[in-house]
């Protein structure tokens, strides 16, 4: 058994840790059910609970959501149709998010994946120092989609 200010009061029976968590005004609770015999401490179990809930609170307050943004090109896309996509990505990059880019092939197109290929590297070197490729472009049916992912910030604390 562990007293309420920390030090060991070693094995004691059930009734006689009881007695001393009332005396002192505090609950006993059992923190090692497994352990031979079962460790015990004498402490505020509201207080214990509530220090629980703003750890866990904290922590999901700590987490990062990663969010996978998807944006879609054409094969005959324009150079300024391009260009806008390009800045779409990089906007996406630098707010932390992935980005799925998909080319999708339209009646012909199909018989020419090397020219998606071909539009997906470009793009891959045009945002590169925003972000990397985490998926290589990769056929599927009528699309080929490849994932970018941001690149860490090495200041960031």
């Amino acid at each position: 058994m562990i007293d309420a200010d920390g030090s060991q009061a070693g094995v004691v029976t059930i009734d006689t840790a009881l007695a001393m968590a009332e005396e002192a005004g505090l609950d006993l609770v059992e923190i090692a059910p497994d352990a031979n015999p079962p460790v015990c401490k004498v402490m505020d179990f509201g207080k214990y609970k509530y220090e629980m809930a703003q750890k866990a609170r904290e922590a999901r307050a700590n987490q990062t959501h990663i969010v996978v943004k998807e944006i879609r090109l054409g094969l005959k896309i324009e150079a300024h149709d391009y260009e806008t996509k390009k800045n779409q990505v990089l906007k996406f990059l630098g707010g932390g998010d992935k980005v799925k880019a998909t080319v999708q092939f339209k009646g012909r197109e199909q018989t020419r994946p090397e020219m998606g290929f071909k539009l997906l590297q470009r793009l891959a070197e045009d945002v590169q120092e925003m972000g990397f490729v985490e998926f290589a472009p990769k056929r599927e049916g009528r699309s080929m989609t490849m994932v970018l992912a941001p690149v860490k910030k090495s200041g960031k604390k």
